[in-house]
């Protein structure tokens, strides 16, 4: 061994550890956890901003179709209330974490999904409240997961405005049928 880079065992043992992470990888995209978790109840307040959540509305689960199928989360932010950027990072922030959470308990499969294809968060704007609440209740008719974000008001607008709508994560398609229409932030 004192001349060889590398012996026969240590390739072998490289080989079986690569082989074995590989199957392991594979095996839990495909096992999807369907656990029964119920969401918690009156979910945390991070640093002033609340989730909206009177009525659980119902969220598939949907399986997903492996390696080649896109997955993503949307940020639906109000244009109209004039934030600064980094309220606008905040809110955003508040509303990824919120659909984190409730994803976790309502749809596992897709949260994992998401997760091995990279996390993407795509921020869109609307110019009204109203406007934002059309797109809520198109998600929660498609059945897609969805965390509204109102804030506390302490700093730059009044309080208890609806400032941002997370949708997702899900299958970019799905999302796409509520958001695809709407321009980039």
């Amino acid at each position: 061994m004192g001349d060889k880079l590398l012996d026969s065992t240590q390739i072998i043992n490289g080989l079986a550890v690569m082989l074995s992470f590989f199957v392991g990888y594979r095996y839990a995209l495909k096992r999807g956890d369907a656990k029964d978790l119920s969401p918690v109840e009156g979910e945390n307040a991070a640093a002033g901003a609340t989730m909206s959540s009177p009525m659980e509305a119902p969220v598939a689960d949907k399986g997903y179709g492996g390696f080649n199928e896109n997955f993503k989360m949307v940020l639906v932010v109000r244009n109209d209330l004039k934030m600064g950027k980094g309220k606008i990072a905040a809110q955003c922030g508040h509303g990824a974490v919120g659909a984190y959470q409730r994803a976790v308990g309502r749809t596992p499969r897709l949260l994992r999904a998401w997760e091995n294809c990279g996390c993407a968060k795509i921020a869109v704007r609307v110019e009204s409240e109203a406007e934002l609440m059309a797109i809520k209740k198109a998600a929660e008719r498609q059945q897609l997961n969805t965390c509204l974000i109102r804030d506390a008001g302490r700093t730059q607008i009044e309080p208890n405005s609806k400032t941002v709508l997370a949708i997702g994560p899900a299958a970019a398609d799905d999302i796409d049928r509520v958001t695809g229409h709407l321009k980039l932030l």
